[in-house]
């Protein structure tokens, strides 16, 4: 089931295969609609304009392809939701759990994303 953001919903292994593979920067906040996910949700839509380069998408944890991004070694002491992992050219730069304001993420986007 997706989620109600305004985010792309990536709801199968070959469109997460798909959106890492032909995008060089993603970022996934794989959660539910819980207090900890929805600011999060929040922070990139509001972002999603002044990263155009920046693909931003949102998994449900309850989905079967959510054990994509649980099972990254990246997130296995991971406690709370939403998981958030940002790729670069296919591979994890940095992951995060719980929630995050918006200019947390914009940090970690400055960091990783950098035009």
């Amino acid at each position: 089931m997706s989620l109600q953001t305004n985010l792309t919903h990536i709801t199968s292994e070959p469109g997460l295969d798909k959106m890492i593979g032909s995008n060089s920067n993603v970022m996934i906040c794989c959660g539910r609609m819980g207090p900890m996910c929805v600011p999060v949700y929040r922070a990139m839509t509001e972002l999603e304009n002044s990263y155009p380069h920046v693909r931003f998408c949102d998994m449900s944890f309850d989905d079967p392809v959510a054990f994509r991004i649980r099972e990254l070694p990246e997130c296995s002491g991971f406690m709370g939701l939403p998981f958030t992992v940002y790729f670069h050219d296919g591979k994890v730069v940095r992951a995060t759990s719980s929630i995050q304001s918006k200019e947390q993420v914009r940090a970690i986007l400055d960091e990783h994303f950098a035009k």
